[in-house]
């Protein structure tokens, strides 16, 4: 087998494992785990840009300052503001161009963000109460990332 080839294989073997691990699914049991796929899944998974600091939201029913910190996992932490309103965020991470967090608001409401990483490089997406999941909000980042 020429080096070609091998290359060509190991090359459709890792992405035949990427794909598999993307869409939830795992080798047999006897399987060998391909040498390539640990940091290649790794880095599929990683941050991709830094969500950090103190920026607005603009909801399509309100305006929201966040101040996030991000630490080297992707992990969100930090606090929220709308007018007289407070909130402190649960959880959340960046992954890839994709954000999540979790804010639980002083007045009872609990939203979960989720949004993307656009072209224009702003963030935008939807907020849903989960204490009332029909109340829903379209929201976008006044800043760039």
């Amino acid at each position: 087998m020429s080096r070609r080839t091998r290359k060509l294989l190991t090359t459709s073997a890792a992405a035949l494992v990427l794909s598999a691990a993307g869409a939830g699914l795992t080798a047999p049991a006897n399987a060998a785990p391909a040498a390539s796929a640990p940091s290649a899944v790794r880095e599929a998974r990683a941050a991709g840009f830094n969500a950090g600091g103190v920026w607005t939201i603009y909801q399509s029913n309100a305006t929201v300052r966040i101040d996030l910190r991000q630490d080297g996992n992707g992990n969100l932490f930090g606090s929220t503001s709308s007018g007289n309103t407070v909130g402190t965020v649960q959880e959340g991470s960046v992954t890839g161009n994709d954000i999540y967090f979790i804010v639980q608001w002083n007045h009872g409401p609990r939203g979960r963000y989720t949004g993307s990483l656009g072209p224009d490089r702003r963030l935008s997406g939807i907020t849903v109460d989960l204490n009332n999941p029909s109340s829903q909000a379209t929201w976008r980042s006044d800043r760039t990332f």
